[in-house]
């Protein structure tokens, strides 16, 4: 008999942000997901296990990764955006997490993203919450902005959603974790304009990273799906449990933490 494939490990702020999402989607109970920019898949092959799953990933890189994940458990994996996916009738659910912070214009494309879902579906989204919260991480991944839930509300009904729901993740653990990753990148940015810049866009989060004023805002995008990941399921299992208390503790505080999620209908 064939050994389970494991799940992936996620880093500490997506393994917060899952807890949330996990509860979300068994709410909506949807025979279908789509997630838009699925990174390297490691929530990907989590919600492959609870219905039929389509994925779309701009990144060549990432999207290998993702494929290679995704698809043992009957999940698809697209390389490309959101332009690019099959829309049928509609997916009962689709996803895009951490993502809409990386759009220059926002508003038009929420509302592409929201012409997928079929008719009393959802559209189930995560932003870096907080716009005086922005720092050197937010620059170094290529985010355009943070969100307050006020302006994610407007943004998502001017988009044509009939009711959002609104809650907040990550307290108190996230604003450490978003403190320890600005010093991080503040360190980086200050070593690579000591150096001159140079840097490979393409690495994976190790010495090397993109050149802090070189490089796009594209590029930057991609390089934030691949930075900092935990990589082995020893690592996995560390943050899991490291995480596990805090991933409680955050349920009592839905109106506070450093990140957003939002479940808009259409």
């Amino acid at each position: 008999m064939t050994a389970p494939v494991a799940d992936p490990p996620l880093p500490p702020r997506a393994a917060l942000r899952w807890h949330v999402v996990r509860r979300i989607v068994a709410e909506c109970r949807p025979d279908t997901i789509l997630e838009l920019g699925c990174g390297l898949g490691a929530v990907g092959a989590r919600l492959a296990r609870l219905a039929t799953y389509t994925a779309a990933e701009p990144d060549a890189r990432s999207y290998r990764t993702a494929h290679a994940r995704i698809t043992p458990l009957g999940g698809t994996v697209l390389n490309g955006d959101h332009r690019q996916v099959p829309t049928v009738d509609g997916y009962d659910l689709v996803c895009a997490f951490e993502v809409l912070e990386h759009i220059a214009d926002d508003e038009p494309v929420l509302a592409e993203w929201l012409a997928l879902v079929r008719p009393g579906g959802h559209l189930l989204l995560s932003v870096p919450a907080g716009p005086e919260r922005f720092g050197a991480w937010d620059s170094l991944v290529g985010h355009y902005r943070r969100y307050s839930a006020e302006q994610l509300r407007e943004r998502l009904f001017g988009a044509g959603a009939t009711a959002v729901r609104l809650v907040h993740y990550g307290w108190p653990l996230g604003y450490l974790l978003d403190s320890v990753r600005d010093r991080w990148a503040g360190h980086r940015a200050d070593r690579n304009a000591g150096a001159g810049g140079g840097a490979e866009a393409g690495d994976d989060g190790g010495s090397g990273g993109p050149d802090m004023g070189a490089e796009t805002a594209r590029e930057r995008t991609a390089f934030s799906g691949r930075i900092l990941q935990p990589s082995g399921m020893l690592a996995g299992g560390a943050i899991r449990l490291a995480v596990s208390p805090f991933a409680v503790l955050q349920r009592a505080r839905p109106d506070r933490g450093p990140g957003l999620i939002a479940v808009a209908t259409r």
